[in-house]
């Protein structure tokens, strides 16, 4: 650069037009900016704005606050399918009924059900995913034992009622010492079903019976249990104790065993398909004594896999169909218009859970947990198809029950055992 005065004054006077030039196109940016600036602002506030009311529509559907969820667990698939699907029937049947009547408290009533397989474990898992994914406000099931006991926990520490329809082991309801807050069943439980069916053998004659159990199933081994300890308390004589698990084929072993025992009577408190296959090999070997069960002989598979073999054979069970109560006839015209089968004690229970779980929503001072759980506790004098149900202190109802007898592959009823 050149540092002499007239070289500087040159150069000084070449600059200023430059940087005022400068200055200038600065300005114009940053106005222009400025302008953009709040033209966007300006754009964005008008894109806040609320859009125009839309002309009038129909009626959206009702928000899920507006449905009150059940959810049923079942074994709607597996050897004891018919439990499930007879259960879930009879569920559906009682919603849609009690919809047509309002609903509960204004809100109509959706079933959620979910299949476990007959597996305890699956049992476990669908309670869980509707109390915490479907947010249901009562699980109804399961009906076997074995399942309720895995979902009893559930219901517990997430204080979601659940009503059992048919599960009898007294456990289901009694944690250790301890009744279940939150679960509650139908359905009588096993030490008066195990005297219902001890008495009724003492009454026939019968003083030497063959226990043969499911070593796998809770509510099998209780019952045995309990028929065994009344049974011999009466008199009777246990002449063998034998075992098979859920799913076998061959029987014929122990069969073979009971035999040689010389029993009047074999007590097989199982379910119906192992029931019938046991009954059908027991005859193979020219075993003619009756065979006596539980409720969970209950189902018209009993009868299409045993083919005759189960005749002159008892079980004890919630209800028959030939009680001319109007409120089981009723129960039965209804149930048969919508399915085309009479109801069994399943279907009768699963209805009867369900009605009571709707009464008490009614009455409860509103749709928590605990509220429903209070007002189930509180259930006195309801009138089911199964009988007057009222709820003890370990949440059991006080029933009667009937003894079937089975002729010419049906059965028919034999006798009422009351409390």
């Amino acid at each position: 650069m050149d540092h002499r005065p007239e070289a500087r004054a040159k150069n000084d006077t070449f600059c200023i037009p430059y940087y005022l030039e400068v200055a200038m196109r600065f300005a114009r940016a940053l106005t222009l900016a400025t302008l953009t600036a709040f033209s966007a602002s300006c754009q964005s506030k008008q894109e806040a704005q609320p859009a125009a009311p839309a002309p009038a529509a129909a009626p959206a559907p009702a928000p899920a606050s507006d449905k009150i969820v059940i959810g049923h667990v079942g074994s709607m698939t597996g050897s004891e399918a018919t439990f499930g699907t007879s259960t879930d029937n009879a569920i559906k049947l009682a919603i849609e009924e009690q919809n047509k009547k309002g609903g509960v408290k204004g809100k109509q009533l959706v079933l959620k059900t979910l299949d476990d397989g007959g597996k305890p474990e699956e049992a476990a898992v669908a309670a869980t995913r509707l109390v915490t994914q479907d947010k249901v406000a009562v699980l109804l099931g399961e009906v076997a034992s074995s399942r309720s006991l895995a979902m009893a926990p559930i219901a517990d520490s997430n204080q979601v009622p659940m009503i059992t329809p048919t599960s009898t082991n007294p456990r289901v309801t009694k944690d250790g010492p301890k009744t279940r807050p939150y679960v509650f069943r139908a359905c009588f439980i096993d030490p008066f079903q195990g005297t219902v069916m001890a008495k009724f053998a003492t009454e026939k004659k019968i003083t030497k019976v063959a226990v043969f159990r499911d070593v796998g199933n809770d509510y099998s081994v209780g019952l045995a249990d309990f028929f065994t300890k009344t049974f011999q308390e009466l008199g009777g004589k246990i002449v063998v104790d034998e075992s098979y698990k859920a799913g076998d084929q061959d029987f014929k072993s122990q069969l073979t065993s009971i035999k040689n025992k010389k029993p009047q009577g074999i007590y097989v408190p199982g379910y119906y398909t192992d029931v019938a296959l046991i009954a059908r090999q027991a005859r193979e070997l020219g075993i003619k004594v009756p065979l006596m069960g539980g409720d969970g002989w209950d189902s018209s598979k009993l009868y299409e896999i045993a083919k005759g073999a189960l005749d002159g054979s008892y079980f004890s069970n919630h209800y028959t169909d030939e009680d001319p109560s109007p409120v089981v006839q009723d129960f039965v015209k209804r149930y048969k218009a919508a399915y085309g089968a009479v109801p069994d004690a399943l279907a009768v229970l699963g209805y009867d859970a369900a009605l009571v779980a709707f009464d008490a929503m009614e009455r409860a001072k509103d749709l928590t947990g605990p509220s429903i759980r209070d007002a189930i506790e509180q259930t006195k004098g309801f009138q089911g198809v199964s009988g007057v149900i009222t709820l003890d202190a370990d949440h059991n109802p006080v029933k009667p029950a009937v003894v079937l007898g089975i002729e010419k592959n049906k059965p028919h009823y034999a006798a009422t055992i009351s409390p």
